[in-house]
């Protein structure tokens, strides 16, 4: 029997520098620091806006040299986090009974743990958590029962009260994750969406409504090679579980895996293999409720967009289909934020979504943020995926452009 998830409780973020990757979410990404974990070799700072939370862990910057050294670097409620290069590696969620679920991946010898059930508690109640490595790169899952907990966030953890709590709050109104996406080797994917549909009972969302059971959905032509196949889980209304969060409803959240295809020479699937060293999350779609206002506010602050190829605001009924959206073409195209309609012959009715990707947040191009704004469409827009992928492999290009003249440079005697 799978481990059917609740809710996802938070991701975690493995950095080498805390104060500097929370300092941006804070300062450009608008995101409040409410909860700490300060001890004499961790600092765990946890951050949210709407019911996204992040927990920003400090990376150690060398293993272990004893076993017995493990659990005193472990940021608590996640793995072991030496890695080369800052990451996003745990992905937290709740479920009813940690102990019977754990239990029944054990008994199905589905996944290795790396945390057996531990139970934490504080003043506020207990937590009883267990962790278990994914079949992607470095990405871990830490599994959380807090129906015992009555506490802010998670026991260990402090409050902490911030002049920013409502501070621009209506100008950058992110409510939730909307999609995780992963970066995989290619001919991983059938292996990956298995075990997640064995593990937690997962289920196929199709992006396109003539996408292949098999292959996924393939872009493989115009310089373009792309496999794209999506998962998503129960939704967690139906469980009862109360959130850590008053007043907020519990969103749906997809996953999507995301391979190169060897046809169109290497891309920036590729890049985020090589320089984060393997598979991972390349980028989180963070869900927001006006996209051109949010972006505004973010841009205003610091964050800068991949901007897709100016030709895409003029194509030909581009410009008509934004309109009949009720958008300005102009207002879109200050920040790249695309708009992709999706017609439902059934009833006739127009659905659309707006996208647009943030530049890498991490020295390394790695990983970045998504603003995404749905307005009836479930899935992630052909036409979208194309303008974002060209927007961002002419970024990496650029960039490994760059670092090759530095290179030349420094090599050249003076």
């Amino acid at each position: 029997m799978a481990a059917y998830l609740s809710r996802l409780h938070h991701i975690s973020l493995h950095v080498s520098n805390v104060d500097k990757v929370a300092h941006e979410l804070v300062s450009r990404f608008q995101f409040n620091v409410f909860a700490a974990r300060l001890t004499d070799r961790a600092k765990q700072l946890a951050l949210r806006r709407g019911s996204a939370v992040f927990v920003v862990n400090e990376r150690p910057s060398e293993a272990p040299r004893r076993l017995n050294e493990r659990q005193d670097l472990n940021c608590l409620y996640g793995a072991h986090a030496h890695y080369p290069v800052d990451t996003v590696s745990n992905v937290c969620f709740e479920v009813e009974d940690v102990q019977r679920a754990s239990a029944a991946l054990r008994d199905r010898g589905l996944c290795e743990f790396l945390q057996p059930p531990t139970e934490v508690a504080d003043d506020s109640g207990r937590v009883t958590f267990s962790i278990i490595r994914s079949p992607v790169g470095n990405v871990c899952h830490t599994l959380i029962d807090r129906s015992r907990y009555q506490g802010l966030f998670l026991p260990g953890f402090h409050q902490v009260r911030t002049d920013s709590e409502t501070a621009g709050r209506s100008q950058c109104p992110i409510t939730h994750f909307d999609h995780i996406t992963y970066a995989c080797p290619r001919s991983s994917t059938a292996h990956i969406t298995r075990w997640y549909r064995d593990t937690f009972g997962f289920q196929r969302f199709f992006i396109d409504r003539n996408e292949d059971v098999d292959e996924g959905y393939v872009l493989n032509h115009n310089g373009i090679g792309l496999r794209l196949t999506a998962m998503e889980y129960w939704k967690c209304s139906e469980s009862g579980i109360t959130l850590p969060f008053k007043d907020e409803q519990e969103p749906d959240c997809k996953f999507v895996i995301a391979e190169s295809l060897p046809q169109q020479g290497r891309n920036q699937v590729d890049t985020f293999l090589d320089q984060h060293r393997g598979a991972g999350i390349q980028h989180i779609g963070l869900y927001t409720e006006d996209i051109v206002r949010t972006a505004q506010t973010l841009s205003l602050s610091g964050v800068q967009f991949f901007s897709p190829p100016p030709a895409y605001y003029t194509e030909v009924g581009k410009q008509d289909e934004i309109v009949a959206a009720g958008h300005d073409p102009h207002a879109l195209s200050q920040y790249g934020i695309l708009l992709d309609t999706d017609i439902h012959t059934d009833t006739d009715s127009q659905r659309y979504l707006l996208q647009v990707f943030t530049k890498p947040i991490f020295r390394e191009d790695t990983f970045f943020l998504e603003l995404i704004e749905r307005r009836g469409a479930t899935g992630f827009g052909e036409g979208n995926i194309r303008a974002l992928w060209r927007s961002v492999q002419a970024y990496m290009e650029n960039e490994e452009r760059h670092e090759t003249e530095r290179e030349n440079k420094q090599s050249t005697p003076s």
